[in-house]
Parts: C-alpha cells; sequence; structure tokens
C-alpha cells in the first residue's frame, strides 16, 4: 500500500518512464532453431496448395504486416479480420485481436488450420517436408528425431521470438539519451501521456498486455459490426467489442489499423482514440506532435 501511493504521487514523466520499459536486445535464442523457423515461416509448403506462408501476411522487412484491410489466403479469399504485426509478437500477454489463444504456439496453428488462410494440417505439410533433404537433416541436428508437428512449430516460434525491434528512438531516449528526441517529439510524448494514451498503451510493448473496450466514451462501431471482440470467444456481453490493445511498436509501418483495417493513416486513429476513449477536445498542432513522438516507437527491423 506504501509503495502504491507513493507511485501515485510521482510526477507524470517519472511514472511514465516506469510504465514503458525499452526493449531488451539480448534475448537468448536457439540460433538453429531460429534458422530453421526462418525457412519455415517463410516456407509456401505450410499452406494447402503451396501458395501461401506466414511470410505473405506478414511481411518482416515492411512492419511485421501485410498492409491490407484483410490478407489474402489460398483459392485467393480474403479474411475479415486485419493481420496483425509479427514484430514484437512474442511482448504480447495473449494472442490474436479477440484474445483467444495464449502463447505463440497456439497461435502459430491458428492460420495453418484455418480454411481461408492456409487451409492445410501437419499430416500434409510433415509429407512434403520429409522430402526435403535439407529439413530431414536440419531437424535431425536440432531436435534429434524426425520431422512433426512439435518440432516445427517450436522452431516457427524460436523465429518469432527473434523478430523484436531494440534501440527506437524512444527507447534510447528511455536509455538515458534525452537529446534524440526533438522538441515536437517531445511535446508529443508529453501529450500522450496527459491524454490518457498511455493508460492502456503501455509496458515494453506499449500495448498488447490488456484487453479494452473501442468506444468508452461513445459507441464507436455500427450496429452492423460483426466482429464483437472478446464476445465471439466468452459471449458475455460485458465483453463486446473489447480487443486487445495493440502494440505501438513500429506503428508508422503497420497501417491500415484497427481489427477491421477501416483507417488508413496514423492521424485518422489519434484522432478516433481521443474523441472515443478519452472524450477529449484536441488541436490540430497536438495530434501532429503526438504523430511525430509514435514515430519514434519504429525499432531496428530484423534483417531476414
Amino acid at each position: 500500500m506504501k509503495a502504491l501511493c507513493t507511485l501515485l504521487f510521482l510526477p507524470i514523466f517519472l511514472l511514465s518512464e516506469m510504465l514503458i520499459t525499452p526493449i531488451p536486445s539480448d534475448i537468448k535464442l536457439n540460433n538453429k532453431k531460429v534458422l530453421l523457423g526462418k525457412m519455415l515461416f517463410h516456407d509456401t509448403r505450410l499452406s494447402k496448395d503451396d501458395t501461401i506462408s506466414c511470410a505473405s501476411c506478414h511481411d518482416i522487412s515492411n512492419g511485421g504486416d501485410d498492409n491490407r484491410a484483410f490478407s489474402i489466403g489460398v483459392n485467393n479469399q480474403v479474411g475479415t479480420v486485419n493481420s496483425p504485426t509479427i514484430l514484437n509478437s512474442s511482448l504480447n500477454f495473449v494472442q490474436f485481436w479477440d484474445g483467444r489463444v495464449n502463447t505463440l504456439e497456439e497461435q502459430a496453428v491458428g492460420p495453418i488450420h484455418n480454411p481461408i488462410e492456409m487451409n492445410s494440417n501437419f499430416v500434409e505439410i510433415i509429407s512434403k517436408l520429409k522430402n526435403d533433404d535439407v529439413y530431414k537433416k536440419q531437424f535431425s541436428q536440432i531436435y534429434n528425431t524426425t520431422i512433426n508437428k512439435n518440432n516445427i512449430i517450436d522452431a516457427i516460434v524460436e523465429f518469432e521470438k527473434s523478430l523484436t525491434t531494440p534501440n527506437s528512438k524512444f527507447d534510447l531516449y528511455l536509455k538515458g539519451q534525452k537529446d534524440i528526441l526533438n522538441e515536437k517529439e517531445k511535446k508529443g510524448y508529453e501529450l500522450f501521456q496527459s491524454y490518457g494514451c498511455i493508460s492502456c498503451h503501455n509496458g515494453v510493448n506499449l500495448g498488447g498486455n490488456l484487453f479494452q473496450k473501442v468506444g468508452i466514451i461513445d459507441r464507436y462501431f455500427k450496429e452492423d459490426e460483426t466482429n464483437l471482440g472478446r464476445y465471439n470467444i466468452t459471449k458475455q456481453n460485458k465483453d463486446k467489442f473489447y480487443f486487445k490493445v495493440p502494440t505501438l511498436r513500429n506503428i508508422e509501418l503497420t497501417a491500415p489499423y484497427l481489427h477491421n483495417g477501416s483507417l488508413k493513416d496514423l492521424r485518422s486513429v489519434i484522432e478516433i482514440m481521443i474523441k472515443y476513449q478519452v472524450g477529449a477536445i484536441y488541436e490540430d498542432k497536438d495530434i501532429e506532435n503526438i504523430e511525430l513522438f509514435l514515430k519514434t516507437l519504429t525499432g531496428e527491423i530484423p534483417n531476414v
């Protein structure tokens, strides 16, 4: 209780820097598994018709998504939910917009079985990979066993864990390089705090660590909205329009925004969030400065 009271009376700039932490740059990984996982992540043979890979919807070099409102799967089928970035996904507390799975292992299985994404199964995948001498050698050396579902998923997940983006300008600012941000970016950070954005976008991933309702102050979605977020999983009315708060890391690279890909630019997202989430009246220059701050969250994109 004493510690909580101390936090409540800290200056906002000190409190905020306790709520947001830099991405670690020393994550321990099994490099052999990472390289194998990279091969699998980019292998279209994981799909039914050998046309779609994990990378088809998650372009690592371009923000970790595909910059479409909805991704395209096998037979040119179009999805119904915006593909979130794979970058820093290991830092999320759950996976998918509705949080229906808790781990990357569970998440990796979903698209493989989804009939409008990859529409495959592990019996078919293993049959294909067993005809590849490179894969047979790699799996034998790393796992000391034949190719199976568990080690396919394990390798993919190890690769995904490597997809962090440390050393953004803002991370370097948090580490002590106070002059790395210009005055407008610093002002944007102050506004990010004062408008209350930081109440949902905090932690190492500036999001990805809680569920929140879209439309706290006023209803945002129309009556015909079919994706009701957590409600689709729990079937409890209290969970309607609650979604996993997305990470703001590399946000300038991941348009369009929201689970339905309905917002095309970053400025629109900021305006909508201030209006429907906190109910504040804003000035145009405030939006501009917040946008400049958000662009300081772009980190070092993995070179794969």
